[in-house]
């Protein structure tokens, strides 16, 4: 600013000019006065007027600021406390790229749920068989070895199917990682297969000539059984519930978030299974400890499977709709009449037989419910990304409430 050019020369020829022209010329079509009211130009001469008073005149105003915009809310206090409009943006849904999965599905087909069934059965006939052998029932041991051997090749044949090259299969074994299921997995299938095979062949001794080389292995052949039958039953509940380890181990949601309850209804599955083998097969006098495991894998499956359905929020979903909620639900009916045939047919052979198939067929119904409520999991995103959030939301309202006041050494 030049000194012979003073300011109050200045703003008097601007008081002048906005006292001939107006504000609107000055500023444009609705501007600012500085302070006050925004004010909207009046055709011709005549004092400028407020968004209500053209209302009133029954003219157009321009967007008003005396009126707060509809269908959106206000934000109480704010700065200075005033208060002014909250601009916020709708709440993000869960979604993924071109609408595909964000995990990728298990690419395990029926030949793994097969393999998660025998698996537990032979876990369970094992079981079964040493409860024979130690009590003196011939029948129960009997059925309990053959079975044991038949579904522990019916589960390597379903691995190997899966792998896709034998060969696979025995290189697994160049490592033992305890930290890793599969591996771990591996090895006790490796020892449980040959402990249960010579215990089934040994049942073939009373068919042996007594004499010669053959008779020396009728003679050899009753105690390595016994031996290996009680190798096989030691190492029986870590086969039965290896699985269950494992499929809690990976990314699935509706398998990693159940790893509580999964081992425990393996477990029970397995029993429940050895007990169906044994109701089947051995008259009702030499069914005694078959009913027995009946009720307690019955009630290891029931309560695993209870949790599994109301304990994981929105990861129970899966489980409960479906085809894997009708099989989990055809499983607990099954399993339930399977025990209750057991306890009130002890004198009845048919109705022993009936309970007994009840209860394999339970334990084949609750191993696909497991399997297909996981891959169901898998290929919704909700059940990856809905949790994920939750445990978002879960850990900043407790990190708020540790940093909060008073939350330091010194109580500040």
């Amino acid at each position: 600013m030049s000194p012979d050019r003073p300011v109050g020369d200045l703003f008097r020829r601007f008081r002048d000019r906005l006292a001939v022209e107006g504000p609107h010329r000055l500023g444009g079509p609705g501007g600012h006065t500085g302070h006050g009211t925004k004010v909207t130009p009046t055709p011709g001469p005549g004092p400028a007027r407020t968004d209500a008073g053209a209302r009133e005149a029954g003219l157009a105003p321009y967007p008003p600021r005396d009126v707060e915009p509809a269908g959106r809310p206000r934000r109480r206090g704010g700065r200075g406390g005033r208060g002014g409009e909250q601009l916020t943006v709708p709440p993000a849904t869960f979604t993924s790229y071109y609408g595909r999965p964000i995990l990728k599905a298990p690419v395990w087909k029926w030949d793994i749920a097969a393999y998660l069934f025998t698996g537990g059965l032979a876990a369970g006939s094992s079981l079964l068989a040493a409860g024979g052998q130690l009590t003196g029932r011939p029948a129960l041991r009997r059925a309990g070895r053959v079975t044991s051997l038949a579904a522990v090749s019916a589960s390597a044949y379903f691995l190997v199917n899966d792998l896709g090259k034998p060969s696979r299969f025995h290189h697994m074994l160049r490592v033992a990682k305890l930290t890793s299921p599969m591996s771990m997995g591996t090895w006790i299938l490796t020892a449980f297969g040959p402990a249960a095979g010579v215990a089934a062949v040994a049942e073939a001794a009373p068919w042996l000539p007594e004499r010669g080389l053959l008779g020396l292995g009728r003679r050899l052949l009753p105690p390595a059984g016994n031996a290996a039958g009680l190798v096989a039953a030691v190492t029986a509940p870590a086969l039965a519930t290896y699985t269950g380890v494992l499929l809690a181990d990976t990314a699935v949601p509706a398998w990693h978030e159940a790893y509580p309850e999964l081992p425990t209804i393996f477990a029970g599955s397995a029993l429940a299974s050895g007990a169906g083998v044994g109701l089947l097969a051995a008259p009702p006098a030499q069914a005694g400890p078959a009913r027995r495991f009946a009720v307690a894998g019955a009630a290891l499956e029931l309560w695993g499977s209870h949790r599994v359905e109301n304990r994981l929020g929105l990861l129970s979903e899966p489980y409960a709709t479906g085809t894997p909620g009708r099989l989990l639900r055809a499983g607990r009916v099954l399993t339930a009449a399977g025990v209750a045939g057991a306890l009130v047919g002890r004198r009845s052979r048919v109705l022993s037989a009936l309970s007994g198939g009840a209860l394999l067929a339970a334990s084949v119904c609750t191993r696909f419910g497991i399997f297909h409520g996981g891959v169901a999991s898998a290929k919704d995103p909700k059940y990856t990304v809905v949790p994920q959030r939750e445990r978002a939301r879960q850990r900043q309202s407790r990190g708020s409430d540790v940093s909060g006041p008073g939350a330091g050494p010194n109580g500040g």
